[in-house]
């Protein structure tokens, strides 16, 4: 941890900081007694964080430190694992990748949309809409598909009876793979894990059987309000930190992509109590 407050002290200017330059400067970037009155702890303090002789920082201290160093969201999580504090990367709110914002814009005939690796759903076009139900639009633990799944009964209505137990052992392995990939300082996760844990016996006994497994590609079946029962392949390409993916749905019948892009999602959902979580009766 100290050298990488050291590493982020040297490449800060004072006029970044908006103090003084001086005369007489010898060091890089900004001195520790700077970085200390930056961040308002002691000078002495601070240079026992950069020593690695200094008590554990609280999380205000490291809040603080990081905003006097001027640290983006990653340099912060990574401040927060090098002393060994929960990175509260996890509790901001998740924004879709501009990678990902720039494929989404072309595939406007095709059903797609963005979710995160707890499968927030970020984003939908209007055919993934009418293919699935709107489904985005929520924050915290009820912006995730598999709260919904394991908690609202009527969810389970987008897939046939039949399916009900393969998708749940495809959320829980693919669940699990993502929270190894976070880390268990993670809060996110933890949260999430520990709702499910608390509001369902099958997802307990799933996740207790510790299977993982990354979802690509899957082919599914949807029922649809107005179309019926649909056959789809759902494609992905995940982010390079792997925190989020794109999805689309490929129907087996080329009339469904028209199909669906006649339809007014609003419509097509506002009676149907899952599975867009409550949001197709809201729509304006």
């Amino acid at each position: 941890m100290g050298s990488f407050l050291r590493s982020r002290r040297d490449r800060l200017s004072p006029e970044a900081v908006g103090l003084p330059p001086g005369s007489r400067r010898r060091v890089p970037g900004l001195r520790r007694d700077e970085v200390a009155r930056l961040a308002c702890v002691s000078a002495d303090y601070y240079t026992e964080l950069e020593q690695g002789r200094g008590q554990c920082p609280t999380e205000p201290v490291l809040h603080a430190l990081a905003g006097g160093l001027r640290l983006d969201p990653d340099e912060t999580d990574q401040l927060f694992h090098l002393a060994g504090r929960p990175a509260p990367g996890g509790a901001r709110q998740a924004v879709m990748q501009d990678a990902l914002r720039q494929l989404m814009q072309r595939l406007e005939d095709t059903p797609a949309m963005v979710i995160t690796d707890m499968h927030e759903v970020l984003v939908q076009n209007k055919a993934a809409q009418a293919l699935v139900g709107p489904q985005s639009g929520l924050t915290g633990i009820k912006s995730s598909f598999l709260h919904h799944w394991f908690t609202v009964p009527a969810t389970r209505d987008l897939y046939p009876p039949d399916d009900h137990d393969h998708h749940s052992r495809l959320l829980v392995s693919d669940l699990r793979a993502a929270v190894a990939r976070r880390g268990p300082a993670d809060q996110a996760s933890g949260e999430l894990v520990r709702h499910l844990l608390a509001a369902s016996a099958e997802f307990a006994e799933l996740w207790g059987a510790r299977h993982v497994k990354v979802r690509h590609e899957e082919y599914k079946r949807v029922v649809n309000p107005a179309l019926g029962t649909l056959k789809v392949t759902c494609n992905s390409i995940v982010t390079a930190d792997a925190a989020q993916r794109l999805l689309w749905f490929v129907p087996d019948d080329p009339d469904i992509v028209p199909a669906l892009r006649a339809l007014d999602p609003a419509e097509v959902w506002r009676d149907t109590p899952g599975p867009a979580f409550g949001l197709a009766g809201s729509w304006g």
